[in-house]
Formats: C-alpha cells, sequence, structure tokens
C-alpha cells in the first residue's frame, strides 16, 4: 500500500514488472531456450569428438555401461526441482566466466596433449560455469548435485584404470580362494590365476570387478544424496559401496570355482558366467539398500519409517512464491550479460577449434624392431611372439620381446614396447601393475643410475624391482624413453607428454624393461652386474628404433 492509500502493486498474473518481462512471460520463455539451444550447439560443434569416444566407452567397456544413465538421472533431479527453480530469479553472474576459462584451458591441454580425460573435465568445467554465468549462484546451488553426478559418466585416465584394475584382480583372486578354501575346496592362488588341480582358473582385466565397483559407486552417491539423514551416514553409504562391490567380487569368483569344480570349466563362461555377474549385481543393491535401513535405525525415535520416506528428493533450499504471483525482477531485457560473454568464448573455440583438431604429431622416421640385432657384442639373443591377447591388451604399434645371453650365462629378458602416437587412450602399461599378475610379488622398489656407454647420456635413470614368486626370485629394471627423455617416474611421463605434444607435435615413446633371475646360490648384485653390463651394450643402439 502506498501512503495514499492507493494499491499500486501489479496484478496477479501481469506480464510485466515496471516495464520488464517476467520469467514466466512467453517473451523471456522465447529467449531463455534460445540461448540454450545456442549453447547446446556451441558445445556440439567443440566437444563432439570427446563426446562421441565417452558413449563409446560406454558402450564397448561393461565397467562404464551405467554412464548413458548418468545423464538422464541428473535431468531428472533437475526436473523434479522444477517448481523451486520458477520460484528462483536468474541474476547471472561474472564468476562463471572464470569456470569456462578453465574448461578452455583443460580443452586446449587435451586437444593438444591428446588426452580424452582432460577434454572430458573441460566439458564439466564449462558446461557448469555456463549455468554460473546464465543462472548466478543461488540456482547453481541447486543444481549442484545434478551437476556433480555428472562427474560420476566420465572414464578414468587409461594409466590409472590400469593400476587400479590390476590391484583388484589380485584382491578377487585372494577372496575367491578364502572363499573356496572356507567350503572345503582345495585351492591355491599363483597371482591371478586359481589353481582347482585339473582346472586352472584366470583372474582376467574383466573379471576386477570394476563392472560392480563403478556402477554401485554411481548408485550409491545418488542413495546418499536421497537419503534424509544426517551427512555422516550419507558418507558411510557411499563408502560401503566399495568394500561391498569388492567383498562379492571375490565371492563370485568363489561360486565359479566350486561349479567349474562340481560342472566344469564351461560354468566360467558362457550364459552361466553372465547370469551369475546380474546376480551378484542384485545382491550389491540388496547389501546397500540394508546399509540404508541399518542406518536410519542409528538415533531414530520415529518407529520404522518406510524405505519411501528415508530415500526422497531433499527439500533444498530457496524462496518460494505463491502459485500466480510475480515476484519482483531486477532482470534488464536482455539475457544475463556474463552469458553472452560465455557465448562469445565459445564461439571463440568452435572456430579454433578445428586448428587444434587437425593438428598432426610428427611420426619421427625408425627402424622397425623386427631389424633389431640378435648379436649385442658379446650377447646372443633370439626372440619369440607375444601371445594374440597380450598384444591386443597393450596396443602398441612395435615391440621387442627376447632373451640375450652371454655363453653359459643367465639370460636377460629383454622388452620394449613402442607407441607411434600415444594419443587418446593409448600409452605404456606400468610394469608395477602388470608384473603381480603373473604371480610375481614386488617385494622391493627403488631407483638408481646406471651408466652407459652412450656419448650422449652418462647414465641411465631408471626403476629397480625385487620380484619373487615361491622360491624364485628375479631383478627388473624398466624406464621410459619419451622423444629425448629418459624417465623413471611414471607421472612425468604424463606431464611431458603433454608439454611435448604442445612444444614438439609429439607423443611417441616406448617402454623399455629388462629382467634377469637371481640364480640360487648367488646374490642380487650378480643380476645387477649381468642386467648393467646388457644395459651398457643395449643401450647406444636404440636411437634407432625410439628416435630423440
Amino acid at each position: 500500500m502506498s501512503s495514499s492509500g492507493i494499491d499500486m502493486a501489479p496484478k496477479v498474473g501481469s506480464p510485466l514488472i515496471g516495464d520488464r518481462p517476467s520469467l514466466t512471460s512467453g517473451w523471456w520463455q522465447r529467449n531463455w531456450w534460445v540461448g540454450a539451444v545456442v549453447c547446446a550447439a556451441l558445445l556440439g560443434m567443440i566437444y563432439y569428438d570427446a563426446l562421441a569416444f565417452m558413449v563409446s566407452v560406454w558402450v564397448d567397456d561393461e565397467n562404464y555401461g551405467h554412464g548413458f544413465f548418468v545423464p538422464f538421472i541428473s535431468l531428472f533431479l533437475v526436473w523434479a526441482k522444477r517448481e523451486k527453480l520458477r520460484a528462483m530469479q536468474p541474476q547471472g553472474s561474472w564468476w562463471g566466466l572464470s569456470l569456462i576459462l578453465v574448461g578452455l584451458a583443460l580443452y586446449g591441454l587435451g586437444e593438444l596433449g591428446t588426452l580424452y580425460t582432460l577434454l572430458h573435465l573441460s566439458f564439466w568445467f564449462v558446461l557448469v560455469g555456463l549455468c554460473w554465468a546464465a543462472l548466478g549462484g543461488n540456482i547453481l546451488r541447486e543444481l549442484s548435485f545434478p551437476l556433480l553426478y555428472l562427474l560420476t559418466m566420465i572414464p578414468l585416465p587409461q594409466f590409472l584404470l590400469q593400476g587400479l584394475s590390476g590391484q583388484l584382480q589380485l584382491l578377487s583372486s585372494m577372496l575367491g580362494v578364502g572363499c573356496l578354501q572356507v567350503i572345503g575346496v582345495t585351492a591355491f592362488r599363483d597371482g591371478n590365476v586359481i589353481d582347482l588341480g585339473p582346472i586352472q582358473l584366470q583372474v582376467v582385466e574383466a573379471c576386477s570387478g570394476l563392472r560392480y565397483l563403478f556402477p554401485l559407486m554411481s548408485l550409491s552417491l545418488l542413495c546418499a544424496y536421497l537419503f534424509q539423514a544426517p551427512m555422516w551416514k550419507r558418507i558411510v553409504v557411499f563408502l560401503s559401496s566399495m568394500p561391498i562391490a569388492i567383498l562379492l567380487n571375490g565371492f563370485r569368483i568363489g561360486v565359479i570355482g566350486v561349479l567349474v569344480e562340481w560342472f566344469g570349466g564351461g560354468a566360467a563362461e558362457g550364459f552361466l558366467h553372465l547370469f551369475e555377474g546380474w546376480v551378484i549385481f542384485l545382491m550389491s543393491l540388496a547389501i546397500l539398500a540394508l546399509v540404508i535401513w541399518g542406518l536410519s535405525r542409528i538415533g531414530s525415535a520415529c518407529g520404522r519409517p518406510s524405505f519411501s520416506d528415508l530415500l526422497s528428493l531433499p527439500s533444498g533450499s530457496g524462496t518460494l512464491v505463491q502459485p500466480g504471483a510475480v515476484r519482483p525482477s531486477s532482470l534488464t531485457e536482455a539475457l544475463p550479460a556474463p552469458l553472452f560473454c560465455a557465448v562469445g568464448l565459445l564461439l571463440s573455440l568452435a572456430v579454433a577449434s578445428p586448428y587444434l583438431v587437425s593438428r598432426e604429431e610428427i611420426v619421427p622416421a625408425r627402424q622397425a624392431f623386427l631389424n633389431f640385432p640378435m648379436q649385442v657384442q658379446q650377447w646372443q639373443g633370439s626372440a619369440f611372439p607375444l601371445e594374440k591377447e597380450y598384444i591386443e591388451t597393450l596396443r602398441f604399434d612395435d615391440y621387442l620381446l627376447a632373451d640375450y645371453r652371454l655363453a653359459d650365462g643367465v639370460p636377460v629378458n629383454f622388452y620394449v614396447a613402442y607407441y607411434l602416437s600415444q594419443r587418446k587412450g593409448q600409452s605404456a602399461h606400468s610394469p608395477r601393475t602388470c608384473i603381480p599378475g603373473g604371480g610375481w610379488e614386488i617385494t622391493s622398489l627403488r631407483t638408481l643410475e646406471v651408466p652407459t656407454n652412450d656419448a650422449a647420456t652418462a647414465s641411465l635413470h631408471v626403476n629397480r624391482l625385487v620380484i619373487q614368486k615361491a622360491d624364485a626370485k628375479q631383478i627388473v629394471y624398466y624406464w621410459f624413453k619419451q622423444r629425448d627423455r629418459v624417465l623413471a617416474n611414471e607421472y612425468l611421463v604424463k606431464f611431458f607428454l603433454v608439454w611435448d605434444a604442445l612444444a614438439k607435435q609429439r607423443t611417441d615413446g616406448a617402454l623399455i624393461r629388462l629382467t634377469a633371475s637371481v640364480q640360487p646360490g648367488h646374490d642380487e648384485e650378480e643380476a645387477d652386474r649381468i642386467l648393467a653390463a646388457f644395459t651398457k651394450a643395449a643401450n647406444p643402439l636404440m636411437n634407432r628404433y625410439v628416435p630423440d
């Protein structure tokens, strides 16, 4: 009411407030929809290859099959908040541009360094930045979980996935053997191989448990969000998914061992194997539900709440208005200025991105390992091929696998995996993740300097592993030759991969590994001496096959 007693408030349902359109008017709806379509089109143009790769991973890799559902779940969570969001006022924020700039920087590094993970993170940062720039901080807070949940659809970098998968394979093998021994089945473990006597089970990468772990973590995160309980209980719900997935995968391997013991090797493959997987996953969901129910009973004084009461959409924050009422608006007749700047940044990137995408790598001239000499000074070698399954897993472009020995001496196993282009998703597998799968235990790991005969390199900085299986012991040297660098640190390998892609337009490189046995009655120093001597003899030849 004004001082004169005349009601100056606008009529309920009026489309105008102070000659400005309300957000619910058709004019504003059309403009916001146009802005959304323009942003979506620009994102599609810029990130088409990265998003297509991510979808292909969802299709081909069962570890990430849940990725198809994540965007729809996030959209549903946003739709469920539609009334609350309508009652909030979009104000835009210049802070959104900071996230977009971070995303654009990641895009440049991802394209030039040919790393898909950086491109996927770039897409997420840009998407969140657009929401912040267009809608402002208050609405972004309401959308925070749906946006964060999108991160669960992004595949891990290959080198992290390899390490995690290798450790879970070993753990699953141990749990599986434990289950078999508890029920009286004679079983022994040799690395990832379970020995049942007449039959041996290989716990391959597909049985590592990741295909349970990743979907269950994604689902438990959603349940934790919907769980109407204190924060500590929600954290417990999410964290419980990890032991549930790991333990049940070990139990599954034990069940397969029992079925193989009773019905033969056919029980470990085909439809029955797939059916067992689905049963175990449903069991994991049931256990997760029991965890939520059990936590709800702790400190509860309200009887027995129904499960639908435990899992419901949070009320959140945000000021609601009465139906039909028109809230005050500070919006101008244009979309928020930060959004226009964000669109300008995306448009600039869309114009520049073809240059980044079409940037060709330089592939240096080199000799194939087929021509590597089998006589290296006094060392006589004999090459042999890798099995097809290892070639498909390692995905190198060229390789050498040979045993070299002096007369009546201990042989040195010499392995080199060369990559013409360590592009998105293709890189050397670390021996630290591969060696345990063969039943070997790493008992020591350190770095050391090995002298060479190469005039350009006085010494090599290499990783030295001591590995043991039963009474057998071996010494392993390995390092990475990446362009003109010799590196032992695997994280530096990734850093210089991006750096050299930017500075040299090259991502080629190789893993070099030498292995020698510690003979009975001899000490480790003897094997070290043999490895150092072969390194000194072979290193001067490497530049022909792994060029600087």
